[in-house]
């Protein structure tokens, strides 16, 4: 068989990059300030800072291959680093700043990061964990002062760049970025993204059955450039030309609501928890935030609750699906009502998008459990297995072959169910299934189904320790303002969907449930919190 006669191009960033400076230098590029002014910039004064730092960066003796770590919030900075890093060779791995600072130290430490490109309103931050990682330079963004201890003011960094020095060839096969997993079960792990996957990601995203996001686009990732790549989405508004808002460390939903109605935003990204605040703010206030007709929002981290779909409906806003991990680089599933469903009935529709949807191109995805790949019926569970070029085959620096099946897929830990149309819905994470009386309880289909309930906000569903059952679900729950309703009232409002042994024991009330630094529901702090819970 004769090979093909087409040309060899490796898909390195330097391409995405380079169209960005060409193609769109003139869309413009929004960063909300620690000050709260807005600054505006461009793609092609983006990449030319891109380029003198990745320029900076190997004149100071970075080689192909170092960690280059970043803690900083969501910024035009922020975004010259996702480029000049991987331009100079290096990979971008970005530090989560909510993590704890031990938590921090040991993530840089196990990365072997070399430098550290730190935000001044983060220096606090860093300061605590300092001297615990030995970087060979700190560079401080945003310096309003003179850095001190040795540390580098970045804009001084970058503009003292030697233009004529050359920078690497990349290949597709090199690292470019490094993300940690948030360590829910166990210690976080590295995953190293590669130019390759990382350009297939982007490409694949900004397809209309996925983000559908296109230049005419104005794209607000609430989602941090710090997880998971922002869930990649500053490279896919790069690649197509997408005008990007990024706002700082101001996510309440007063901000962010200035930001979608000043701006134009067409598209938005964020946890549950970010559209829960939005939601109850265009509730209360809709008059002061005229925003563009029909905005979508991708909502990713955990499941939304339907009666969040519906409410985002009424207030004439798309809520938008999505699933993904670290591991996936994210993108694993988007929920896009299928042809076949477009006449159907509201519920029907409805019943669909809150699921997590199919999926996209590239991508396999298998539900199996011990008897095999289950079928699509919609009540049969299994984990979720996924295989695509943008998930890792590996961690870095830990071998952990049984999150990878056999046959080459990589063991999620997510439950989920298939219905008739091939659409995956999420019942529970393996660690917070309830095993009662040798029944299994899935918690975050109770989850869902209480924060429909019209008083409630938010709700957790664990399982804690019982005497005689094993295990009994108890959901705690945050009312919305001005808003109660008693346990029976809630008991009766599941009993209509779940099975009696399903029904939570007790409902303990909240202010606010504790969350992890990717927004998830922190089970393992409520479980800790409700293990000698007393059974009456």
């Amino acid at each position: 068989m004769t090979s093909g006669t087409m040309m060899s191009l490796p898909l390195t960033l330097d391409l995405l990059i380079d169209r960005a400076h060409d193609r769109a230098g003139d869309v413009e590029v929004v960063s909300r300030r620690p000050d709260r002014s807005v600054e505006r910039t461009t793609y092609r004064n983006v990449v030319t800072r891109a380029r003198a730092l990745a320029r900076a960066l190997v004149g100071a003796g970075i080689r192909p291959g170092a960690r280059v770590a970043t803690l900083m919030w969501n910024h035009a900075e922020h975004l010259e680093a996702y480029f000049g890093i991987p331009l100079a060779g290096a990979v971008v791995h970005t530090l989560n700043l909510r993590l704890h600072p031990d938590e921090i130290a040991f993530i840089a430490d196990d990365a072997k990061d070399e430098v550290l490109l730190v935000d001044e309103v983060l220096l606090p931050l860093y300061e605590k964990f300092a001297a615990k990682v030995d970087f060979a330079k700190v560079i401080v963004v945003g310096a309003t002062t003179t850095p001190t201890d040795g540390r580098i003011d970045y804009r001084a960094f970058v503009d003292a760049a030697d233009p004529s020095t050359p920078l690497p060839r990349l290949a597709e096969d090199d690292a470019c970025g490094c993300c940690y997993t948030s360590g829910t079960t166990g210690r976080p792990k590295g995953v190293v993204y590669t130019h390759r996957s990382t350009m297939l990601h982007s490409l694949v995203t900004a397809m209309p059955d996925c983000f559908g996001l296109s230049r005419t686009d104005t794209l607000l990732p609430v989602v941090p450039m710090f997880h998971v790549n922002a869930w990649g989405l500053p490279y896919t508004a790069a690649m197509v030309g997408t005008k990007l808002v990024l706002p700082g460390p101001y996510l309440d939903a007063p901000s962010l609501l200035d930001l979608m109605r000043d701006e134009g935003v067409t598209l938005a990204a964020g946890v549950p928890t970010i559209w829960l605040s939005i939601r109850d703010a265009l509730e209360a206030e809709r008059a002061r935030w005229p925003l563009k007709p029909n905005v979508r929002m991708i909502v990713g981290g955990s499941a939304a609750p339907e009666q969040l779909i519906r409410d985002f409906d009424r207030l004439g806003l798309e809520l938008i699906h999505a699933w993904g991990m670290t591991e996936t680089s994210p993108l694993g599933l988007v929920s896009r009502v299928p042809p076949a469903l477009v006449d159907a009935p509201e519920a029907e529709r409805l019943a669909v998008r809150a699921k997590q949807g199919v999926p996209p191109p590239l991508v396999d995805v298998r539900v199996r459990n011990d008897a095999g790949d289950v079928p699509h019926d919609g009540r049969t569970s299994g984990e979720i297995l996924i295989r695509a070029p943008w998930v890792t085959a590996r961690y870095a620096g830990i071998d952990v072959p049984e999150r990878w099946t056999a046959d080459g897929y990589f063991r999620t830990g997510d439950v989920a169910n298939i219905d008739v149309h091939g659409y995956v819905q999420l019942t529970d994470r393996t660690a917070d299934l309830i095993k009662s009386g040798g029944e299994w309880i899935a918690s975050a289909e109770l989850e869902n189904a209480l924060m429909c309930h019209p008083a409630i906000r938010e709700a957790a569903v664990i399982g804690v320790p019982h005497p005689k059952w094993s295990e009994r679900p108890i959901a705690v729950v945050v009312f919305r303002s001005g808003q109660q309703a008693t346990d029976d009232e809630l008991r009766g409002f599941l009993a209509a969907k779940f099975p009696k042994y399903w029904l939570p024991d007790a409902f303990v009330v909240t202010d606010e449930i504790p969350r992890t630094s990717a927004g998830k529901f922190k089970k393992t702090a409520l479980r800790e919190q409700f293990k000698d819970h007393r059974w009456g």
